[in-house]
């Protein structure tokens, strides 16, 4: 038995046999809602209890930054440094959690406490992101309890404020790039592909939001004395939308849209199928850019969203033409997209139009970032999987949604990995959130896989630093 199988083994054991469940009752455990004031004691209580307490069991120096900075988010660093020589990877997870939403979750199951039925294991923070990574900490515990070291440097950043959209951890990155550095980043969050399809991710989508606004007059008119006289605002504000993004779902203007799809993201999701899960609504045939492929249109396009809009009072309508209509948009967008000056573009657009009545406000904007497909780094990940699993691992150029990918790869200029150990059906930010036992396991196997290859010699940094020393 090779030491790569005899620790795919003991991971299979540390589910067995009960180990990792119990960390993960632990974990859950903590309240740790970062959107909440009494969420900061859970969150400090789960730094010391838990996350401190691990890292400095593998041997690693641990600093912690609370507030840092007058910010809302906390950080701790755990570093373990084995030598110069050997490449170093940078890991992150959160420590915080969504609301709980007490008294809503099924079957009367608490937040705070995992629940086990037929293979999910219920609770807030299994899948987003406690569970994803303990996992990952898991996986490094075995590594050295097998070998007694891991064979390359390691850096785990948890942060405390994701779920309320990482305030200052740009900053924090920008300002400690040295106890940052490292040659690859290795993370997990988010989902699969499906749950059955080991997937690679490289990026996240970025989104800006804005509004739509037709203020035509402070009153409301009686329609049958004043229509055919007043502009109907919601009328005029369904047409402008109309001129951004067609009843079809395809986006109007080039100027929102990125230039091309890349030849290595358009062969990296050439095999991609979406295959909604039981719980997962169909895809909607004949909806958005049809010369793309579904996966196309969600892991390497843009879209553009309505997700709201309204007039008056919908509950009680009067016979009255309403003085207001709004909608908020927002667009889901790829690398390569420019968003500088959008706020003007899209009034210039509506100018144009002869909507010069709608007045568009950009009221956030957070970055795409993805790592080029082709980057060796991909490949060795990809192989590394493989042969964990025997079965060759979906790539994703981005996730749909949105993580702070552009930190570690624009900030800190790492090829960014993120190995997720969960999937879409997991409910996150829902009520009856879960895992599931059999993505755990078999996570768990994949992260002591690539450990285990990333303390060996070929390694693409180890490779870049040969060529280099021969140059």
């Amino acid at each position: 038995m090779t030491l790569r199988t005899e620790i795919l083994a003991a991971a299979n054991d540390h589910i067995d046999s009960g180990t990792f469940l119990r960390e993960l009752r632990t974990a859950v455990s903590y309240p740790t809602e970062s959107g909440k004031p009494e969420g900061r004691d859970a969150l400090n209580a789960y730094l010391d209890d838990i996350l401190t307490q691990l890292l400095e069991d593998m041997g690693c120096a641990v600093d912690r930054w609370d507030r840092w900075d007058g910010s809302d988010n906390s950080f701790l660093l755990g570093t373990r440094m084995e030598s110069p020589e050997l490449p170093t990877v940078l890991c992150y997870g959160h420590a915080d959690v969504v609301d709980g939403h007490e008294g809503r979750w099924a079957g009367g199951r608490n937040p705070w406490e995992v629940s086990v039925q037929e293979g999910h294991w219920y609770g807030r923070g299994t899948a987003d992101n406690k569970g994803q990574h303990l996992v990952n900490l898991a996986a490094l515990r075995l590594l050295l309890a097998h070998q007694g070291k891991l064979g390359f440097n390691l850096k785990f950043l948890f942060e405390c404020g994701e779920e309320i959209g990482s305030p200052n951890l740009a900053e924090f990155a920008a300002s400690h790039q040295d106890e940052l550095s490292a040659d690859v980043f290795i993370a997990s969050d988010g989902p699969r592909l499906n749950a059955h399809t080991p997937t690679i991710f490289l990026g996240a989508r970025g989104g800006a939001s804005f509004e739509l606004t037709a203020k035509l007059r402070p009153s409301s008119y009686h329609s049958g004395n004043w229509g055919g006289l007043l502009r109907n605002p919601a009328t005029t504000l369904a047409a402008a939308i109309g001129t951004l993004v067609d009843g079809h779902g395809r986006v109007q203007i080039p100027g929102l849209l990125p230039v091309a799809l890349p030849g290595s993201v358009r062969r990296a999701l050439a095999g991609v199928e979406i295959l909604p899960g039981p719980e997962d609504p169909a895809v909607d045939e004949g909806w958005g850019d049809e010369s793309l492929s579904p996966a196309e249109r969600v892991y390497g396009w843009n879209t553009l969203e309505v997700l709201a809009l309204g007039a008056a009072d919908l509950e009680n309508p009067v016979n009255a033409i309403p003085g207001t209509a709004q909608a908020i948009l927002q667009l889901r967008y790829v690398t390569g997209t420019d968003t500088n000056g959008l706020e003007r573009r899209l009034q210039d657009h509506l100018d144009a139009k002869g909507f010069d009545m709608v007045k568009a406000r950009v009221t956030t904007v957070f970055p795409a970032s993805r790592l080029d497909p082709d980057n060796p780094w991909v490949a060795w990940a990809s192989q590394s999987i493989t042969e964990t699993t025997g079965t060759a691992p979906a790539i994703l150029p981005n996730i749909g949604g949105s993580l702070p990918n552009h930190v570690f790869e624009d900030i800190l200029g790492l090829p960014t990995l993120w190995v997720p150990h969960s999937y879409p059906g997991c409910l996150q930010h829902a009520p009856n959130e879960h895992m599931l036992e059999s993505i755990a396991r078999e996570g768990l196997q994949i992260a002591c896989g690539l450990f285990h290859d990333l303390g060996q010699a070929q390694v693409p940094v180890l490779e870049q630093r040969r060529t280099a020393a021969h140059a």
